[in-house]
């Protein structure tokens, strides 16, 4: 069996389309995202803060940094779960996201959670 790793937080993401605040006819697609990190590491530790890579169908790349995510920087103990919900918008109905959360363990030592890229697309454009 394989040694728990220590420092390790997995990061699984829910989408969604909102219909409301989307208008098509001006190229403004809008999307809410559910983001769980669960510390499937042996330690406690902390989000510092994000980096989000979104790119969408034109192939435009914005890249989004900055603290914490919703204006807290949660300490996730071990076996334990945050979960967030945020949003974004493109310019086109389809796109992706990916990047990576900076994380810090009770005993300082710094890490990245990896969010592995995700894929935002209006109901009905993807079969």
């Amino acid at each position: 069996m394989a040694e728990a790793k220590k420092y390790e937080i997995t990061v699984a993401v829910q989408t969604h389309y909102i219909e409301d605040q989307s208008n098509p006819e001006d190229s403004r697609f809008v999307f809410a995202y559910t983001v769980s990190l669960t510390n499937t590491g042996t330690v406690p530790a902390q989000l510092i803060s994000r980096h989000w890579i979104i790119r969408d169908a034109a192939d435009a790349e914005q890249q989004v940094r900055g603290l914490g995510v919703i204006g807290q920087q949660p300490l996730i103990k071990p076996g334990d779960k945050f979960e967030y919900t945020s949003g974004c918008a493109l310019n086109t109905p389809v796109g992706t996201m990916r990047g990576s959360y900076q994380m810090v363990a009770d005993d300082g030592t710094q890490f990245n959670a990896d969010i592995p890229e995700f894929t935002l697309a209006m109901p009905r454009v993807l079969h």
